[in-house]
């Protein structure tokens, strides 16, 4: 199945990008991490600074999977908010998960400061307004939520709502604490960094599968050589199928496009992320040389169409998007794709050890968080390999 069909805007962004061997010799690790997307990315980065030798593997190349289909906003609440969360797992759980969001947001900053490269990485305020007057008092639930559990937030009315965007909706909410990134900058740039460790071997174009567990090692071949391995985490996205357990997902499709360069972006205050209460939701943000990234009219489908003339076609309906809201901005669509995407059935990633399987975990982002969700699962993983436990492992067990 591939990911995405369409033009993809991050890879025009992307120059003298490394270039990684495929394994040819059979290595024995500590660690062997599947998938060199975001979750393998910062998994890499974390486990570079520890007394470990970790193998990093991609079927392709480094950041090529949905990390260059990404959209690159990343936000502590979640597409389920934190009320509702509230409402089905109870209130102590639900404040647990969304703090784990937001560490996981505070995390992703000072990785970013610390990068040597520029990945575009710029904090953000997100603005989520009622797409209608029937969602204002869900609304202002959940800011009367976040508000009582000490997130920073803000309410817009609809007066102030218009004066400081121009958007004319009857109500809204504003959250610190988020940002926007070229994922796909970030991906690249974790793990050159991570690859200067002398314990982190990175291998492209090298694809694994599982044989057995024997003498305290997973055993995985690829075309050319053997892995032994004690830990193995698969950080494979969207791509399960070396899951052996059910889980209550599911794959479904997304639209985004990007525009032509603006010049200036008034009555745009903060250049904020901007999503709405409607489900399936429009989001939008801004780019570093001037551009919008906009997304959203999912459906229930997993792979996107591959016919340009329909992709643009939903391109054209993004950009209608974009003008009700700013109808004094030239725009076209420069770029334009469909991609693939998982959700729970709960609103949670699942990240942890196998239920059965000792010393085998996967770190799944499933959700519009799924960066975010990576930056708190890598650092869980991170501790059970090394001590066997975190606190927060519970919440995203695998068989919850």
């Amino acid at each position: 199945m591939s990911l995405y069909h369409g033009s993809l805007y991050w890879p025009t962004t992307i120059s003298d990008k490394p270039v990684y061997p495929k394994l040819n010799k059979d290595l024995a690790c500590d660690v062997l991490i599947i998938g060199a997307g975001m979750s393998g990315a910062l998994l890499s980065y974390k486990l570079a600074k520890e007394p470990l030798d970790v193998i990093l593997v991609d079927k392709d190349r480094v950041g090529n999977g949905s990390s260059a289909a990404n959209t690159g906003l990343l936000q502590y609440s979640n597409d389920k908010m934190l009320h509702s969360f509230a409402e089905s797992i109870g209130e102590k759980e639900a404040v647990r998960f969304y703090r784990l969001c937001f560490n996981g947001m505070e995390e992703l900053k000072r990785i970013a400061a610390s990068l040597p490269e520029d990945i575009q990485f710029k904090n953000r305020p997100s603005l989520y307004y009622a797409s209608n007057e029937a969602d204002v008092l869900s609304i202002k639930k959940e800011y009367e939520m976040l508000k009582k559990h000490d997130f920073p937030v803000e309410f817009l009315e609809e007066e102030m709502l218009y004066k400081s965007y121009g958007v004319k909706k009857p109500a809204a909410i504003r959250t610190g604490g988020d940002a926007e990134v070229n994922p796909q900058k970030l991906v690249i740039s974790l793990v050159k960094e991570a690859s200067q460790s002398s314990n982190i071997h990175v291998f492209e174009k090298t694809e694994v599968t599982k044989l057995h567990y024997q003498d305290g090692y997973w055993l995985f071949k690829s075309e050319e050589a053997l892995i032994r391995a004690k830990h193995v985490v698969y950080a494979t996205g969207y791509e399960l199928d070396n899951f052996t357990m059910e889980m209550a997902t599911e794959l479904n499709r997304t639209y985004a496009m990007v525009t032509n360069r603006i010049s200036s972006f008034q009555k745009w205050e903060d250049r904020c992320l901007i999503w709405e209460t409607k489900r399936p939701y429009f989001y939008m943000r801004t780019t570093f040389d001037g551009r919008i990234v906009a997304g959203g009219l999912d459906e229930e489908t997993m792979e996107a169409p591959r016919d340009p003339r329909i992709l643009q076609a939903y391109a054209d309906k993004l950009l209608t998007r974009i003008k009700e809201h700013f109808p004094q901005f030239q725009l076209k669509a420069d770029y334009s794709y469909g991609a693939t995407f998982g959700e729970s059935k709960d609103g949670m990633p699942f990240i942890g050890e196998h239920p059965t399987s000792k010393n085998l975990y996967y770190c799944l982002g499933f959700g519009g968080n799924g960066t975010v969700y990576s930056a708190f699962g890598s650092t869980i993983l991170k501790e059970l390999i090394l001590r066997g436990e975190h606190p927060d492992a519970d919440l995203v067990r695998l068989d919850r």
